[in-house]
């Protein structure tokens, strides 16, 4: 079963960014996907900025990343471009650390301003990273993430959007390699 990890990167404990993670999984999870997230927030800061590859729970993170098939990199947009939370952890991944790698990428933001963040800012770093397809990803505004008493939900047309995405990122998976294609 093909192994996806969603790597979030707001510092925000309450972010519209995991949400939209954890949409893309739960489809992901539906499609036959062996899935996880790793919240770059919730890895120890000092070993994150210091560079310390080998701290156990750093190591970890780096380990997920190294044994997904594909990754779904999400971030909020801030100041144009993606967090220096996302960006101190891609640091810490070798120069091919995405080597072979199908990736989707995720930004959300408060405003359509910022939508190419994800073709000016995320994708360069990541085909620099050695991704082998980054799919065309998608921004999702912050106004279409809804929250309430119960589970926060994505506007319909928001959803739909998110969803097509996701549905090219789980072709684009399985067409990488054979074993993968026969993948219902």
């Amino acid at each position: 079963m093909p192994k996806l990890l969603a790597l979030t990167g707001s510092p925000s404990a309450h972010s519209r960014t995991v949400v939209v993670a954890q949409h893309v999984l739960r489809r992901l999870d539906h499609a036959g996907f062996d899935t996880a997230h790793l919240d770059v927030r919730l890895l120890p800061a000092a070993d994150l900025l210091s560079a310390r590859r080998g701290e156990p729970e750093i190591r970890r993170a780096l380990e997920a990343v190294a044994g997904a098939d594909g990754l779904v990199v999400a971030t909020p947009v801030y100041k144009a471009s993606y967090t220096g939370l996302l960006k101190a952890f891609l640091d810490l991944l070798p120069q091919d650390g995405l080597a072979g790698k199908t990736i989707l990428p995720l930004a959300t933001g408060g405003s359509l301003a910022h939508v190419l963040t994800l073709d000016y800012a995320l994708r360069p770093v990541l085909a620099a990273l050695g991704a082998r397809h980054v799919t065309s990803g998608r921004f999702v505004l912050d106004s279409s993430v809804e929250r309430g008493d119960g589970p926060d939900r994505l506007r319909p047309e928001a959803e739909l959007d998110l969803y097509q995405a996701v549905d090219e990122f789980a072709e684009a998976l399985r067409s990488a390699t054979p074993t993968l294609a026969a993948t219902p």
